[in-house]
């Protein structure tokens, strides 16, 4: 015998958490809604496995998550398995293989749960994330990039979201600049450090040529008018200027086909996920830090252009309004079944009772029942949830 304390089996790995309910319901009601929207522009579902071989799940642009992802060993083949942290990279493998024959451009969706090595920074500490997104592999065009934002915007608003915002960054045009302006190697990784955190006193320091150009180019971060104005003042290399005009034809695809959406341009933030190779775009709510998706342009197996959206159903369900419950409605033993099922339709859940009760209101309200059924109509419970 030990002096150590019994288990808590509630306790939980950190980063790790149970939904119940009804958050959990709610979510899963919300992920239909997003995919219903994804489903109704032509994009088709696909479900990868949790697991992969390593040498397939971090193949091509899963290479950049390879640090996200926990490794086990499968006991029948003793080949190294991965545990998906992010499902892009799966679902790029998929239209490189399974569907390498498919028309193009491929849109697909896709819904399930990702586990992430470790958390997402301070603003994201779950370790589990659900995820639900499109891609749409194939073109590369202003349009391709505008469809994705639009049918991103519309899935929001159909789980209840008024008010968001879409963030778009160039992660690549800082490094096009620095290697463009033949910045000595040495220098490099304190100029990037002084851009990831937006001190432009070190940009100044560390830029060389470059401190000039960086410095309004933090200061050109905000509403995508305003900031595209600036980028085309801005003194640019050839590369970072077409990177900077494909950014602006973008914008104003994205603007023909969704007016109203709210857009603002960071052109020097290069935060994350390392196999983005153009446009990219984070969405954010009002008055909230975490991310409520995140997405942009990448190549899909390798070599063929490819533009998504990934949105996380917890952090959206956190800054959504709270839907209305759904009534409950306690049915005494012996009750009609056609009536029964005729209110289930009406968006009644039904808690039958297993067995006569001796006062059906009490029973109600200590099963958390909105509503009794009492002669053939659902009658209201004072205490029921």
């Amino acid at each position: 015998m030990t002096g150590d304390s019994p288990a808590n089996l509630a306790l939980l790995p950190a980063g790790l958490r149970d939904l119940l309910p009804p958050e959990a319901e709610t979510e899963a009601l919300s992920v239909e809604a997003l995919m219903a929207v994804f489903a109704g522009y032509g994009y088709e579902r696909v479900k990868p496995p949790l697991l992969e071989f390593e040498d397939s799940l971090l193949a091509g642009s899963g290479a950049a998550v390879a640090e996200q992802t926990y490794r086990l060993m499968d006991p029948a083949t003793h080949r190294m398995m991965g545990l998906r942290p992010d499902m892009t990279p799966q679902v790029a493998r998929i239209a490189a293989t399974r569907l390498v024959r498919a028309p193009r451009p491929l849109r697909l969706a896709y819904a399930g749960m990702c586990v992430q090595a470790q958390p997402g920074g301070a603003l994201v500490a779950d370790r589990q994330v659900a995820q639900a997104g499109i891609e749409l592999i194939g073109p590369d065009s202003p349009a391709a990039d505008a469809e994705v934002m639009a049918v991103g915007a519309e899935a929001l608003a159909a789980v209840g979201l008024a008010r968001f915002s879409f963030d778009l960054t160039l992660p690549t045009l800082a490094a096009t600049l620095i290697e463009e302006a033949s910045i000595p190697e040495p220098a490099r990784p304190a100029l990037l450090r002084a851009l990831d955190r937006k001190d432009a006193a070190e940009v100044a320091r560390h830029g060389g040529p470059l401190a000039r150009t960086l410095a309004e180019l933090l200061l050109a971060a905000g509403p995508a008018a305003r900031a595209l104005a600036a980028l085309r003042a801005a003194d640019l290399s050839p590369g970072a200027r077409a990177l900077t005009e494909r950014l602006a034809a973008s914008v104003d695809a994205i603007v023909a086909r969704a007016p109203g959406l709210r857009l603002t341009i960071d052109p020097i933030e290069f935060r994350g996920w390392r196999y983005h190779t153009g446009l990219c775009v984070t969405v954010y709510a009002p008055g909230r830090h975490e991310e409520l998706g995140r997405g942009g342009r990448y190549l899909s197996g390798g070599d063929e252009p490819a533009c998504g959206l990934t949105l996380r159903p917890e952090a959206i369900l956190r800054a959504a309004p709270t839907p209305p419950p759904r009534p409950r409605l306690f049915v005494p033993d012996g009750a009609d079944p056609a009536l029964v099922s005729a209110l289930r339709a009406q968006g009644f859940a039904t808690v039958a009772a297993l067995a006569p009760a001796a006062d059906c209101t009490v029973e109600a309200v200590r099963l958390g029942c909105t509503h009794v059924l009492r002669d053939g109509a659902a009658i209201a419970v004072a205490g029921g949830n």
